[in-house]
């Protein structure tokens, strides 16, 4: 695909990216304002990217780039590129909750050990009995991961905490169905969301932008259906999409176990499956429908008084 192909004019969005831009920041907006965040701190946030972005993927011949060339591309000030260059730039580590935990969940999803007949993850005693020395558990997961480095007890804690996990009538530890992410725990939340919107954009981008090969990016969407159809199609969506997130880390940690010594195996991946409806926001706009109709009665009768 030429880069031409994706305007007609020089130095001009074609419409299309701006419809599109509408659409993906409206729910970014909804999200900051529950959050309180306010427009002039986005405004910084905006700019300080720009010059990230700017400065980091479009230098000339790999050559530091003048705060002048990137005044010229993002049409960022001059002043402000030099103070934002010479800030450091701060990435935020995972927390090490979601590190330790995440690897726990793989193993327990991918490894043969830790999985049924059926292929879905054993409920798990917290530690081995004397009575049953060759039954896995909960204690060996973790330490198989952590190497001591942090007690079984205080993960599962943290996992009930979050929602990931539960203990059933047996005192087993039972890994949820949506255990890939948390329930729970705002902060564990926005970094996933952040980690994998993220990820989507950056395949979408990659895509639009011509570049090859391509990734994988598809979905299934359908107006028109009611309320039951939702919930049966919200069921299926589960159903299938932990279907397949189970066999893509199967294997994925197959082959990352068998990289292990390979010194070009430098790189990443992330798969993911996403289901949405809008029957929150119907709802919504019913009840707003409803308020108005009752404002509207009220005011009549009073008109009438």
């Amino acid at each position: 695909m030429n880069s031409n192909d994706h305007n007609d004019v020089p130095g001009q969005a074609p419409e299309a990216l701006i419809v599109a831009l509408r659409k993906i920041l409206r729910p970014v907006v909804r999200l900051m304002l529950h959050f309180q965040v306010s427009y002039p701190f986005l405004i910084n946030l905006l700019k300080s990217m720009y010059v990230e972005v700017a400065d980091n993927e479009n230098a000339l011949d790999e050559k530091r780039q003048s705060d002048s060339r990137i005044t010229l591309l993002t049409g960022v000030h001059r002043k402000d590129v030099k103070r934002l260059r010479s800030l450091e730039t701060t990435t935020t580590a995972v927390p090490r909750s979601i590190s330790i935990g995440a690897q726990c969940i793989a193993y327990w999803l991918g490894l043969e050990q830790y999985r049924g007949a059926d292929g879905l993850p054993l409920p798990l005693p917290l530690r081995t009995l004397s009575t049953h020395p060759g039954v896995v558990c909960f204690d060996d997961l973790v330490e198989r991961v952590c190497r001591q480095d942090i007690r079984p007890r205080v993960l599962l804690d943290e996992w009930i905490r979050l929602g990931i996990a539960h203990q059933d009538d047996l005192d087993r530890v039972v890994l949820n169905t949506g255990a890939f992410t948390p329930d729970k725990g705002v902060e564990e939340k926005l970094f996933f969301f952040g980690k994998n919107i993220q990820d989507h954009l950056n395949a979408g981008t990659h895509n639009i932008m011509g570049k090859q090969p391509t990734f994988f990016d598809r979905s299934v969407y359908y107006d028109k259906l009611s309320a039951e159809s939702l919930l049966e199609l919200h069921d299926l969506a589960a159903q299938l999409g932990m279907s397949a997130l189970v066999e893509m880390n199967r294997r994925a940690l197959l082959l990352q176990q068998a990289d292990n010594n390979n010194e070009q195996a430098i790189y990443r991946m992330n798969f993911g499956v996403f289901h949405y409806n809008n029957s929150q926001e119907k709802t919504s706009a019913l009840s707003l429908s409803d308020q108005k109709s009752i404002r509207t009665g009220a005011d009549q009768e009073s008109d009438h008084a």
